[in-house]
């Protein structure tokens, strides 16, 4: 005789992991990791973005690169789902993009002239610096320090200052006694 549920035909279980799985470059490890954290599909992967991803336990990296694909598919299934009937609001779109280019345009030019002016103010304050170090260096150079043996005007008729180097040890100043 036949057991008890034997004779009854059992649907097979879906894996859960066989949706993530099916995405690309989703294996095992990384279905389990976000199966985990609770994402169940590639709608729960845009859903919980790089940060969710993270989060997770993927990578940085992973997540941009799984993020990137299941946006590619998505946006591979939705042209078939699209009436033809909805060209005007593209249009409005397209102007919409245009201006936000322009936007973006104009702050990218103004961002770049910033760090331009910013970098010239850097160079002139260095070059300042540079300078004013330099003009202290000269002035330590030219200055004697008073460390010069002290000379005095010739009285035997040499030209010029002679120095005052004893000739005998009589002449001495520690030697003349008072």
């Amino acid at each position: 005789m036949a057991e008890a549920g034997e004779d009854m035909a059992a649907k097979p279980k879906k894996d859960p992991l066989a949706a993530l799985m099916a995405l690309p470059g989703v294996g095992k490890a990384t279905a389990k990791k976000l199966s985990d954290a609770g994402i169940k599909s590639s709608a729960g992967i845009l859903k919980a973005g790089q940060k969710g991803l993270v989060k997770a336990g993927l990578s940085a990296m992973i997540s941009k690169k799984l993020i990137a694909a299941v946006a590619k598919k998505a946006k591979a299934k939705k042209p078939a789902a699209k009436k033809p009937a909805a060209k005007k609001p593209a249009a409005k779109k397209t102007a919409a993009k245009k201006t936000a280019t322009k936007a973006v345009s104009k702050a990218k030019s103004s961002a770049k002239k910033a760090a331009a002016k910013a970098k010239g103010a850097a160079k002139n304050a260095a070059s300042k610096a540079t300078a004013s170090g330099r003009k202290v260096a000269e002035k330590t150079v030219k200055s004697d320090g008073g460390n010069k043996v002290k000379s005095t005007k010739s009285t035997d008729g040499r030209k010029g200052k002679t120095l005052n180097i004893p000739r005998s040890l009589k002449d001495m100043p520690w030697f003349k006694k008072k």
